[in-house]
C-alpha cells in the first residue's frame, strides 16, 4: 500500500525562517538520498491559510511518497531535511495517507498508485496545477470567494494552500468529514465549481493532478489541536427549527360558527314532558 505523507512546519523567529528558506533550496539534495523515497516536493504557503499569493514565511511543508508505512516512518525519522525543519520549528504536523483515486501528472510523472478502495467517511483531497502565465490573474480572481466558502464549511476541518512556485504552481490540501459536501463544494454551483469549469473549459492549466486519500494516522498537532479529532466530531449544522408565521400574516380562515337555537316557548296550558 503506497503511503503519502505531508509534513507542515511553523516558525516564530527570523533565524528559523531563514533556515527554512535555506532548506527549500538545498534540502532537495538530501531528500534524494533518503531510502525508499519515491517522489517529493518542498512547498511554500501563501498568507491567509495559503489562499493569498503573498508568501507566508511562517509555514512550509514537504510532501513525500513512499512504498509502504514502514518505509515512510523510517524515512521521516532519518531524513536530515525533516529533522532540521523540526528542530527549527515551533510546531509540526504530519499526516499519513493512501490514495483512493488519482488522475493527472505532476512534473511529468504520475506519482500516485491507487491500490485502496474509497470508503465512506473522512477523506483528504489534494489538487495541484501549473497555471498558464497569461491567465494567472484571472485564476487568482476566483480565489478570495473560494477561501470564504471553504472557511464557512463546517465539514472541512483543515485546508491549506501551498505552492512550488508562487502564482503559477499551486497546490491545495484539505480534510473533509465526507464526500457529499466536498463534492458539492468542488463541482456544484459554487465559486470553486464555476472556477474549475472555466479552468478546464478555457485550458488554464499546463499540467494538473487531482487525488483523494484515505486518512491513516497523524503525528503532532496543528494550531493546538488534532485535525483528525475534528474529523471524528459531528460538526454539521443542526436542522433549522420550523419557522413561526410572521406577525403580518393573516390567520387561517375558519368556518363560521353555527348559530345557537333559541329555546322553545312553552304554551300556556301545556306542561313540558319529563322523561322518567
Amino acid at each position: 500500500m503506497q503511503v503519502v505523507t505531508i509534513s507542515f512546519f511553523r516558525y516564530d523567529n527570523w533565524a528559523s525562517r531563514l533556515e527554512a528558506l535555506s532548506q527549500m533550496a538545498r534540502g532537495r539534495f538530501a531528500l534524494k538520498s533518503v531510502p525508499g523515497l519515491e517522489f517529493f516536493k518542498l512547498l511554500g504557503t501563501g498568507s491567509d491559510e495559503g489562499f493569498n499569493p503573498r508568501p507566508n514565511v511562517d509555514v512550509n511543508a514537504i510532501l513525500c511518497v513512499w512504498p509502504d508505512m514502514a518505509t515512510a516512518k523510517a524515512g521521516l525519522k532519518g531524513s536530515i531535511t525533516h529533522r532540521t525543519l523540526r528542530d527549527h520549528s515551533c510546531g509540526t504536523y504530519t499526516i499519513y495517507l493512501t490514495p483512493t483515486s488519482a488522475r493527472g501528472m505532476w512534473s511529468g510523472v504520475e506519482p500516485l498508485q491507487v491500490t485502496e478502495k474509497a470508503e465512506e467517511g473522512p477523506l483528504a483531497v489534494l489538487t495541484r496545477a501549473t497555471v498558464k502565465l497569461p491567465v494567472a490573474l484571472q485564476f487568482w480572481k476566483h480565489v478570495p470567494q473560494i477561501q470564504k466558502e471553504v472557511a464557512a464549511d463546517p465539514t472541512c476541518v483543515f485546508h491549506m494552500g501551498l505552492a512550488e512556485v508562487p502564482w503559477v504552481q499551486q497546490v491545495t490540501f484539505s480534510l473533509w468529514q465526507g464526500t457529499g459536501t466536498m463534492a458539492g463544494f468542488a463541482h456544484g454551483q459554487t465559486p470553486h465549481g464555476r472556477a474549475i469549469r472555466a479552468a478546464y473549459g478555457d485550458h488554464w492549466f499546463k499540467e494538473d493532478l487531482y487525488a483523494r486519500f484515505k486518512i491513516l494516522e497523524e503525528e503532532g498537532t496543528w494550531e493546538g489541536g488534532s485535525p483528525m479529532a475534528k474529523l471524528k466530531s459531528d460538526s454539521r449544522p443542526a436542522a433549522p427549527a420550523p419557522a413561526e408565521p410572521a406577525a403580518t400574516e393573516k390567520p387561517a380562515a375558519q368556518a363560521p360558527a353555527k348559530p345557537k337555537r333559541a329555546p322553545r316557548k312553552s304554551r300556556g296550558s301545556k306542561k313540558s314532558k319529563v322523561s322518567a
